[in-house]
């Protein structure tokens, strides 16, 4: 009986000890390549998170919950690590690996017992919590800090704005207006890496809204605050998402994000098709060579299915006004439009068509939407005014889906990062300032800012690739700037953005005539295998100032680059190639007379032989860009 209780004394003391050193001792979990870690930690009942690169601090202490107002107590936790390769629909890659190391945290809220997952890769982390047991109907708020210092400045996208930063976060007290910050956010720090701060798979959580920041001056510190009413059996957080990364491009090919989303939840995802379409919009108004003005009509469509045709481009996207009303069940179209003849046209062309919706000129009907444009034969819908409605944004996806429909959303989407995984015809979305759009032009520095932030979030529809830049600038296109001269690019530098704006659908806006003015540069931007990529690489990358990706598919290389109104010269170092082999390249460039203002039209195509190792020295003017097509001889 003696060593009866003198062994149970012994079990609950263990026990209770064991218990206490999960609530007050510190949990670490650290990235496969060792790089990454975090410690967690429980400091009077709230948890809180440390963020480690190579054993710096990167985050310091900050708070991390599902009920911020409740006492959290760590209970419990395990380890879990995963090595495994996936591949995607379409992408930047046609294989991601998918290796981490996983902390499995039980935490007690009050009587609510919940897992937080953190789950640490080479290049990032994410946080998650799981939810079981709860009174339905009950309130949770999904919270998390991000302690940073006085030195580190933020980049955050702003809509069809300009994106926001460099700034700390003391600078923005200082703005006329509080900033919105939306993600992704970048975060820059001199002899840091660069840091993103988003989230991902908000798919898979229902209820949730897009990911708020704020920020906190005394703190230095911004944070992420999301309520939702819990229902159901269950709940899941959307992912809170770090990347961690030393050079800022190569943000934008960061896997995390991807290995983190809901894998593909289509039984059969071969009808989906990424590629180039050309499109209407940004045409009406020009006249072509012959005379021939475009418009709102069936012989200006023709035409671009007949340029499809010949030069292999996938789709056409019709954009708005052809239709001039919409009620319950019925489009009227203008009466200049036999759509019905253009559809039977592109068919016999085999150019698949893509039909631009908006609700604002009436309701279709939202069920019987999508099965209405699949009998049609439309491949896809762009759907344009979505709003920021989480729910909404998830079922239009699905719809589509099972009506074998490609979407394409605009004018401030839902930025579901991770969701071309998860319903691969996702295939693209406006969460930037298309060229041109509200019929503003953008400088080369908000290109940039855009490729290298607002791209963070996943693929973009920007409408790059205008070759009739004096005509845009002199104001002959009815949906052309206001502000005549006001759009800075050259040929070249249009032709690179397609590239560098990874999309699995590159919207291209102009008139077919354009284009074949223009055959030899073109030539570039019809080659573009778009979102079959086996690999990219941001090479060189300076937020405002410029950037250079290359992607691979096969045996052959697309390299562009763009430079900000400075012009320069980058030195692009072919380390990428395979050893031992020969590469014919055609170079796109601009001319020593191009300018992104006075002469954006000039350019000089030449082709060349290189070798693993070469230097190549793109020399761009201002505004300008290059290219190459790099193949094996």
């Amino acid at each position: 009986m003696r060593f009866i209780t003198t062994t149970l004394i012994i079990w609950v003391v263990t026990t209770l000890l064991s218990a206490y050193n999960q609530r007050e001792s510190p949990l670490t979990i650290t990235s496969p390549d060792k790089n990454v870690s975090v410690r967690l930690e429980n400091k009077e009942g709230k948890i809180h998170y440390t963020v480690f690169w190579k054993d710096k601090v990167l985050i310091n202490s900050s708070e991390l919950s599902i009920f911020p107002g409740s006492e959290g107590v760590i209970t419990s936790s395990k380890e879990h690590s995963e090595n495994k390769k996936w591949k995607p629909s379409w992408g930047q890659f046609s294989e991601v690996q998918d290796r981490y190391n996983e902390l499995i945290v039980d935490i007690k809220y009050q009587e609510t017992e919940t897992k937080l997952y953190v789950r640490l890769y080479d290049h990032g982390l994410g946080f998650r919590f799981a939810l079981e047991n709860y009174e339905e109907g009950a309130e949770a708020t999904l919270y998390c800090q991000y302690k940073l210092t006085e030195e580190h400045a933020i980049y955050s996208p702003s809509g069809e704005g300009e994106p926001l930063g460099p700034a700390t976060i003391k600078a923005l007290n200082s703005f006329e207006e509080k900033p919105t910050l939306r993600v992704p956010l970048v975060v820059e720090k001199t002899n840091d890496p660069y840091l993103s701060i988003l989230e991902s798979d908000l798919y898979s959580a229902p209820g949730f809204e897009v990911m708020k920041l704020d920020y906190n001056v005394e703190e230095n510190s911004l944070f992420s605050s999301n309520d939702v009413n819990l229902t159901g059996d269950k709940t899941i957080t959307p992912w809170r998402v770090i990347l961690i990364d030393d050079k800022v491009g190569d943000l934008v090919t960061n896997t995390v994000p991807l290995n983190l989303a809901a894998p593909l939840q289509i039984k059969d995802s071969s009808w989906i098709k990424p590629g180039k379409t050309l499109w209407d919009w940004r045409v009406h108004g020009y006249t072509a060579p012959d005379g021939f003005t475009y418009g709102i009509n069936t012989e200006s469509y023709k035409r671009f299915i007949d340029f499809a045709a010949e030069k292999g481009i996938e789709y056409f996207l019709i954009d708005d006004a052809w239709y001039t009303h919409v009620s319950a069940g019925h489009f009227e179209l203008s009466d200049q439009l036999d759509l019905q003849e253009v559809i039977a046209y592109a068919a016999k062309k085999e150019v698949e068509l893509l039909l631009y919706y908006d609700r604002r000129h009436g309701e279709y009907g939202d069920e019987e939407l999508f099965n209405y444009y699949a009998s049609l034969g439309m491949k896809g819908i762009k759907y344009g005014f979505m709003g920021s409605d989480v729910s909404f944004t998830r079922s239009a996806i699905v719809q589509s889906a099972e009506n074998h429909l490609l979407i394409d959303f605009h004018d401030g989407p839902v930025p579901l990062t991770g969701i071309e995984r998860t319903y691969p015809n996702a295939i693209t979305k406006e969460y930037c300032h298309a060229q041109q759009d509200s019929r503003r032009a953008f400088t080369p520095e908000t290109f940039i800012k855009m490729a290298l932030i607002n791209a963070i979030q996943g693929p973009l529809d920007m409408n790059n690739g205008n070759f009739d830049l004096t005509g845009i600038n002199r104001g002959d296109r009815e949906k052309g700037p206001r502000k005549t001269h006001s759009y800075v690019s050259t040929v070249v530098s249009e032709a690179a953005r397609t590239l560098i704006i990874y999309s699995g659908l590159v919207c291209i806006p102009d008139a077919p005539e354009a284009y074949s003015e223009k055959a030899d540069l073109f030539e570039f931007i019809q080659k573009l295998p778009v979102g079959k990529w086996d690999e990219s690489h941001v090479l060189h990358a300076k937020i405002g100032e410029y950037i250079t990706t290359a992607r691979r598919h096969g045996d052959e290389w697309f390299v562009g680059s763009v430079h900000d109104q400075q012009g320069g010269t980058l030195n692009i170092v072919l380390d990428f190639l395979e050893p031992g082999k020969e590469y014919q390249v055609t170079y796109y460039e601009d001319t020593y007379e191009t300018h992104g203002k006075s002469n954006p039209e000039a350019y000089q195509i030449r082709k060349g032989t290189v070798r693993k190792g070469d230097i190549v020295k793109a020399k761009m003017a201002p505004g300008g860009g290059h290219c190459m097509w790099i193949r094996q001889k």
